[in-house]
């Protein structure tokens, strides 16, 4: 499977699309405030209203105040007339342009405080050539409105580019950044891992995956987020910053439920499928997921090897699968939740599934994956773990 052509978020802003079920991101982003629809973006909930408000209230993420701690750092360490921020693997949502909106509030807010004059805002929207570049750029013209509006006179000009390319390769001129940001999409790899022939009956690492899988997804990640570092090592300036956003997992164990359990539930759908013929044994004991959702400690040893960046933050957070963050209720788990989580993980995995098995499998994989998913939920807590990551380039 060629990664670089078929891994890209589900585009437009149809019902299956990623800009309407980015629910993880969402979560992550919540602490950030009121979502980007004031800016004129793309909607990003599945979801009926309260139940988005309610999650906004009750979870906690960290992204928000390690962001605005790194992009303070990295503004009074420079102050640059030009400061260039880049969101690597922005998709076709609408958060990478709420985000991008809100490390320029902080600057913004930090110039004024120092009385400097505001620098010009250059931002760089990277994915691969397969994303929805396209319905970024339509939202762009009234989303550069409404942040001039917001920013008042005297704020500097925010200028967009495009940067279609794999972020395990340079993507830009030496020292030419100033700020990273990258959120899930560091736990793709650049390619399925290879020797995974005896990983049969699963599509990721499981807990019936041979030792020799699990080491091989590692060392497929070690690969690829080294020579990411690497990269970016050469195109920030000293004292750059950099913040990441990794779905990963608390505990050592790469096959724990933790990480792992939301790819066995899709894999028991294939499964199924294939038990009643409609899926051939081989299509099914050929297909991986090219993913690692790597433990804070694997992060923080990848950093501190490749010696190019000090670790200023390393942060665990957990978001559940279901939209609801009041007490457990199994009943409630019925009503949309699987129905939701299938969506936000069709709009991800969609892509993979049809380079692979075709399209006519796919309306009926995620009607299966979707009633086990509620059947789940409505027995068992079920989260997803985030790994953040803050850094600043050595001089």
């Amino acid at each position: 499977m060629e990664v670089v052509q078929v891994l890209h978020m589900n585009g437009g802003i149809g019902e299956t699309s990623y800009a309407n079920n980015s629910l993880v991101q969402a979560h992550a982003l919540a602490a950030w405030g009121p979502f980007c629809n004031s800016l004129g973006a793309l909607p990003i909930s599945i979801l009926p209203a309260h139940i988005l408000e309610a999650e906004r209230q009750k979870v906690i993420s960290l992204t928000k105040p390690i962001t605005e701690e790194a992009i303070t750092n990295v503004y009074c360490s420079n102050l640059p007339r030009s400061l260039a921020i880049a969101d690597l693997g922005c998709s076709s949502g609408p958060n990478t342009l709420f985000v991008v909106s809100e490390l320029i509030k902080v600057v913004d807010k930090l110039r004024t405080k120092l009385g400097h004059d505001s620098p010009e805002y250059q931002v760089f929207l990277n994915d691969l050539p397969g994303n929805d570049f396209n319905t970024i750029f339509k939202s762009l013209p009234n989303f550069q409105k409404k942040m001039s509006y917001q920013l008042g006179p005297g704020a500097g000009p925010c200028l967009f580019s495009g940067t279609p390319g794999s972020f395990y390769g340079r993507l830009f001129p030496s020292k030419s950044l100033h700020f990273v940001h990258s959120s899930y999409s560091l736990q793709w790899l650049s390619q399925v891992p290879e020797g995974l022939a005896n990983n049969k009956g699963n599509i990721y690492m499981a807990s019936t995956s041979p030792p020799s899988v699990l080491r091989a997804y590692y060392e497929q990640f070690q690969r690829d987020f080294s020579m990411f570092l690497k990269c970016r090592a050469e195109e920030l300036v000293a004292g750059g910053g950099m913040v990441l956003t990794i779905l990963g997992r608390r505990n050592e164990d790469p096959s724990s439920k933790e990480c792992c359990y939301i790819w066995e539930l899709m894999a028991m759908a294939l499964n199924d499928m294939v038990s009643e013929g409609l899926i051939e044994e081989e299509k099914m004991d050929s297909f991986n997921i090219p993913q690692y959702t790597p433990s804070p400690s694997e992060v923080k040893f990848e950093v501190l090897k490749g010696g190019h960046f000090s670790i200023d933050r390393l942060e665990v957070s957990a978001v559940k699968w279901n939209d609801y963050d009041n007490e457990f209720s199994p009943s409630d788990a019925f009503s949309d939740d699987g129905y939701s989580v299938a969506k936000c993980m069709r709009a991800v995995a969609e892509p993979l599934l049809v380079s692979h098995f075709g399209d006519a499998i796919i309306e009926e994989v995620f009607r299966r994956y979707r009633e086990i998913i509620a059947d789940r939920i409505s027995k068992e807590k079920t989260q997803f773990i985030n790994v953040t990551i803050s850094v600043t380039k050595r001089g």
